[in-house]
């Protein structure tokens, strides 16, 4: 992700201890690099874990990143909802919701009367 769409508050951590994120992005990289996996496989998997863990934003990271790695939103959406009988429907559904929001694809919901 550029700096520019990371959190502030991301920021603001990075910038107060360097050489940990340094050092846990290297370990990423080492990790996805490590095995026979590509990059857009990592990151979907890497994107279950989050939607496992309800990060929102882990979620949306490895979102942009899957997509950066190649993925299409049709492939985003099929790796959450694989989730539905692992870690519940409420919880996919919040991922998916996640995800749409980095995709853009978040249908407008009709107000109802």
């Amino acid at each position: 992700m550029s700096e520019k769409n990371k959190p502030s508050f991301y920021k603001e951590v990075r910038k107060q201890f360097p050489e940990v994120f340094t050092a846990v992005e290297n370990l990423g990289t080492t990790l996805r690099t490590a095995g026979p996996l590509d990059e857009k496989t990592s990151q979907l998997i890497q994107l279950a874990a989050a939607a496992a863990g309800q990060s929102e934003g882990s979620v949306s990271s490895h979102t942009r990143r899957a997509v950066q790695a190649g993925a299409t939103p049709e492939e985003i959406t099929h790796t959450l909802l694989l989730l539905v009988s692992t870690i519940g429907f409420p919880q996919t559904m919040a991922a998916m919701y996640w995800a749409t929001e980095v995709l853009g694809t978040k249908s407008k919901s009709k107000k109802c009367k």
